[in-house]
């Protein structure tokens, strides 16, 4: 018997048009926070988002259900502590009661970076890790408009150092966004190439989260639920950019996927994509698609059940004959969904030089995420994986 502890903290609100319902969700969750409850959010976004429409509707229903609203529309791709400190100087001015992510997971991680250091002081470095709030942090609400980090069910936010590139992890129960918004009309806006890369790491939250060291049977079936929305849906997204009913599924699926990593983690190759990421500036969605492939067959080599696990979950169109290879047949197929995608599919084409890769797996050996991958990885067997992908 396996002891876990599951404890789905965020209330999903889905449906076309749901973004005209954060007004009133964020009075009752100001409400419900405290008997002196205030009405100032502050809406955290990207400049993207506020081009595409978004953030005017979003501040809008906050208006209309007699809130009053700051934007900080500063957040970029992989946010940085400068971002998180351009942030804090607007809430220390606007004193917010309740933030709002509204965007990628770019927004809502750095919306949950500003509320660290606003709730509990210090600087981000200080909260790099697991439970290192010591203070109360303000109710949050997370609107996705991409389909791909599942951030908005995540306590997680994973902020860049603005100097060194390093990714941090900072993590704590109390980051918990208590309302997750999926509205699939935000995800008609997105170019087809952010379409193709959120949907890839979505793809991989749900592929690795089925097999780490940390799953349990209730994670397991959020993993292989997503897989089964994502897989099916992920195509037909790419080739009909108004599919609502497929956009409403990717972002289903994701937003699962981010539950299941909530409480399994991820494995091996996050932990390959982030140097790459750091030092190159290769889209996360692409660095870890381009690694998956290689981390799912060096996997298998011990899990392949696993693999196989996911792939019979129903509505995949992997098919694995008898006697074949459920990690292989995962692999290859990644590997096409990626090509599909128009993304790359070798290091060598990204301008990778090869000459790093040593200190690339040295980097990677030290990420936090790649101490979940069922298979035990260091420095030496990543070297393997970034030169089979090269």
């Amino acid at each position: 018997m396996q002891s876990f502890d599951f404890h789905l903290r965020t209330r999903i609100v889905r449906g076309a048009g749901a973004l005209a319902q954060l007004g009133d969700l964020a009075a009752e969750v100001l409400a419900g926070s405290s008997s002196d409850a205030g009405r100032r959010v502050l809406l955290v976004s990207d400049p993207g988002i506020v081009a595409a429409g978004h953030v005017q509707r979003g501040i809008d229903a906050l208006t209309a259900a007699g809130l009053d609203v700051q934007l900080f529309d500063g957040a970029q791709e992989n946010p940085t502590t400068d971002n998180i400190e351009q942030g804090l100087a607007v809430a220390k001015q606007f004193q917010p009661d309740l933030l709002v992510g509204l965007g990628g997971g770019s927004s809502m991680d750095c919306a949950k970076g500003v509320n660290f250091v606003y709730s509990g002081g210090g600087t981000m470095h200080d909260y790099h890790g697991v439970g290192k709030a010591t203070k109360p942090m303000l109710p949050m609400i997370a609107v996705p408009t991409t389909s791909g980090t599942g951030s908005e069910m995540q306590s997680f936010a994973l902020i860049s150092d603005a100097k060194t590139h390093v990714k941090m992890a900072c993590g704590d129960k109390k980051a918990s966004c208590r309302v997750a918004i999926l509205d699939p009309e935000l995800t008609l806006t997105q170019p087809v190439q952010v379409t193709a890369l959120t949907g890839i790491d979505a793809i991989s939250h749900a592929v690795e989260t089925c097999v780490t060291k940390r799953r349990n049977p209730v994670s397991v079936q959020y993993s292989k639920e997503a897989w089964r929305l994502l897989e099916k849906n992920f195509e037909a997204v790419l080739k009909k950019t108004d599919d609502l009913e497929a956009r409403a599924a990717m972002q289903l699926g994701a937003a699962y996927a981010g539950v299941a990593i909530e409480n399994s983690m991820l494995g091996a190759a996050h932990a390959l994509a982030n140097p790459l990421t750091a030092t190159y500036g290769i889209a996360h969605g692409q660095a870890v698609g381009l690694m998956l492939p290689h981390v799912v067959r060096f996997n298998g080599v011990d899990f392949d059940d696993l693999y196989r696990g996911l792939l019979e979950a129903g509505g995949s169109a992997v098919q694995v004959g008898e006697g074949e290879s459920a990690s292989e047949c995962l692999a290859e197929f990644l590997t096409r969904v990626v090509s599909m995608a128009g993304l790359e599919v070798k290091l060598a084409a990204l301008g990778v030089e090869q000459d790093k890769l040593q200190s690339f797996a040295v980097a990677a050996a030290g990420q936090w995420t790649g101490t979940f991958n069922p298979r035990a990885v260091d420095a030496e067997s990543l070297l393997e994986l970034y030169q089979n992908a090269f």
